[in-house]
């Protein structure tokens, strides 16, 4: 067997997990929205209404492979944002977005390798965000081809979501391809139902409701990113 590419989750897998205060997220999310003299214009209202609207679109992620973009959320609490106020909220998660330094020497192995470097991450932030963090920690151009899915039609564990990213790095066996991710639904359960391989970085505090119907069982399990290659060898 030949390995084409290995791509990669996103959160909790090329950065480190790290556990969320959702209601200041919510607040901070809260910031965009536009000012009204209505009586209810209130931080704390808005900053519940986004934080619902969030458990609406994540379950339609889970459950349905929906889908959407921060627009969409503020779009399902019924509120007005204006996309210039997203900096509290985007300065919100900057700390939680550090690269992993084990993912430059790894991405570097792969390309020296032959292999593809791939990105497959469930979000709803646009592509200029995920793009930007890779430039601020210097691994943007070990990228062979990155799929948010703010910007297509599915979300993981759908094998539309799989295939887009195929697509981007430009392979199309996906029994060639391995998929690493912290997620045993929506990364192992999602790459294997797509004919990937898949290994599990077991490190994240998978919230209850993000868990899915099916857990599935990896194929290799790394407990750090650089041992990645030496689980690959036995498949090449």
């Amino acid at each position: 067997m030949t390995i084409d590419a290995v791509i990669f989750d996103w959160g909790g897998t090329l950065t480190r997990w790290h556990d969320i205060d959702f209601h200041a997220e919510s607040l901070a999310l809260a910031a965009a929205v536009v000012a009204t003299p209505d009586q209810d214009d209130d931080r704390h209202v808005h900053a519940k209404a986004l934080h619902g609207a969030g458990a609406v679109i994540w379950g339609r992620s889970r459950d349905h492979q929906r889908s959407a973009t921060i627009g969409d959320l503020f779009t399902e609490a019924g509120l007005g944002h204006d996309p210039d106020l997203l900096s509290a909220y985007y300065e919100f998660w900057v700390p939680h977005t550090e690269t992993d330094p084990e993912v430059r020497p790894l991405w570097e192995w792969l390309r020296a390798e032959g292999i593809k470097v791939g990105v497959l991450s469930n979000t709803i932030w646009p592509r200029e965000w995920h793009v930007g963090f890779f430039e601020r920690d210097g691994v943007d151009h070990l990228l062979d081809g990155d799929v948010y899915t703010s910007e297509i039609p599915w979300t993981k564990p759908s094998p539309q979501a799989f295939g887009a990213a195929m697509e981007a790095v430009g392979v199309t066996d996906p029994a060639r391809c391995v998929y690493v991710g912290d997620r045993l639904f929506d990364d192992v359960w999602g790459a294997q139902n797509a004919g990937m391989r898949a290994i599990h970085v077991p490190h994240s505090a998978i919230p209850s409701d993000q868990v899915g119907h099916t857990e599935g069982e990896p194929d290799a399990v790394a407990h750090a990113l650089a041992d990645i290659p030496d689980l690959l060898a036995p498949w090449r």
